[in-house]
């Protein structure tokens, strides 16, 4: 079974969407609600595999069903420094996916990079 970590360094879309849970619910750094479902948080994430540059996890952190990993990627040059918390339900399926990232000049760049993808990112979403 791959982990999540393993998932997303190999850029493997499809075992991260395996990963999460129909119910899901993803919070972004950029948008002001969060999203509910596995379609939409699917076509989100795949949407952010597009737009990071050498993306990379330094650092995990676990405690039990909560899950903590801090990550740095370059978005339009600038490095952004985040951190993804996932908690999982008993089956092991992410039920809620949050994301928070710095400075605020790369957490400005990504909303930016997103928005221009949210079309595709929303049709993405409804074709599945």
């Amino acid at each position: 079974m791959t982990t999540f970590t393993e998932a997303v360094l190999a850029r493997d879309a499809e075992a991260i969407e395996a990963m999460l849970a129909e119910d899901v619910v993803f919070t972004s750094p950029v948008a002001f609600r969060p999203y509910q479902g596995r379609a939409i948080t699917a076509a989100i994430l795949r949407g952010v595999l597009r737009v990071f540059e050498d993306f990379r996890y330094v650092r995990e952190i676990r405690d039990g069903r909560h899950h903590a990993y801090e990550f740095e990627a370059v978005v339009d040059g600038l490095k952004i420094n985040g951190c993804d918390f996932l908690t999982y339900d008993d089956d092991g399926k992410i039920i809620d996916f949050k994301v928070m990232v710095r400075p605020l000049t790369a957490a400005t760049a990504l909303a930016a990079r997103m928005g221009e993808q949210f079309e595709r990112i929303k049709a993405e979403a409804a074709a599945q």
